[in-house]
């Protein structure tokens, strides 16, 4: 049975099916000796090569984690001004790859997921997925009523119309910092500080405490990860609408 080339790379973990279309277009992928080409599909039988290293096509038990980030760690791989990465604190790999279910900003805290399957990482990723993600935020500045329920209908920022489906009032802190839970259906970028910033407001400190049915363990704190178990991994892929995979998650 044979697959499309951009699947079966993602599928191991390489990075998003577009991401890898671009490195078929750019020439980077061969099968069996020949560059490959967009359209191409493989088999099991076929010998994969990226960059001129060959690929184990090989079935290999997927990992599952999720991750506390702690502030001052950025989301890509490498960072040419040297800054701490959230990848450099996972376990290693071999003949796999970490992909991050979406990402934190800069001094955001707070839960990731992090997963070897690629296809569940880009379908939980799609906008088309709807998951809840809950912020708690400490926001500078006094909030009014009216700016609340206008965060709540929609607010146009430069990419779009977004709005918080919920916002819950948290506890106060002395001077002018006030907490709120806010939720948000989508991963847009720097979103829950931006639709703050609409109404003149600052976000002083920003936690993600939930992703869909995940929440933080209180045992792990800031910098530590967890390996998840099956029956969170088999939420996962109903969060996905995925099959699950139904084998052991594998473990270091």
């Amino acid at each position: 049975m044979s697959e499309k080339l951009q699947k079966v790379l993602a599928n191991m973990g390489l990075g998003s099916r577009r991401g890898l279309e671009k490195w078929i277009e750019e020439g980077r992928v061969e099968v069996n000796g020949k560059t490959a080409r967009l359209g191409d599909r493989v088999s099991d039988e076929d010998r994969i090569f990226v960059d001129g290293r060959p690929l184990t096509q090989k079935k290999q038990k997927h990992r599952y984690l999720l991750y506390n980030k702690p502030a001052e760690e950025i989301c890509t791989r490498d960072d040419p001004d040297g800054r701490k990465t959230v990848f450099s604190r996972l376990p290693k790999l071999k003949n796999q790859r970490w992909v991050a279910v979406g990402r934190l900003d800069f001094m955001t805290t707070g839960l990731m997921l992090f997963t070897t399957d690629g296809a569940l990482a880009n379908k939980l990723m799609h906008p088309g997925t709807e998951i809840d993600r809950e912020y708690a935020c400490r926001v500078l500045g006094n909030v009014t009523d009216a700016q609340l329920e206008a965060m709540k209908e929609g607010v146009l920022l430069e990419d779009g119309m977004a709005k918080f489906t919920d916002i819950q009032k948290g506890r106060d802190e002395d001077g002018a910092n006030q907490w709120y839970y806010v939720v948000v259906m989508e991963g847009r970028n720097r979103e829950v500080r931006r639709l703050w910033e609409s109404q003149g407001l600052t976000v002083s400190r920003l936690k993600r405490v939930r992703f869909g049915s995940f929440f933080i363990p209180s045992a792990v704190k800031a910098g530590q990860y967890i390996d998840l178990k099956n029956k969170d991994i088999r939420l996962l892929y109903e969060m996905a609408d995925m099959p699950w995979p139904r084998r052991p998650a594998q473990r270091s």
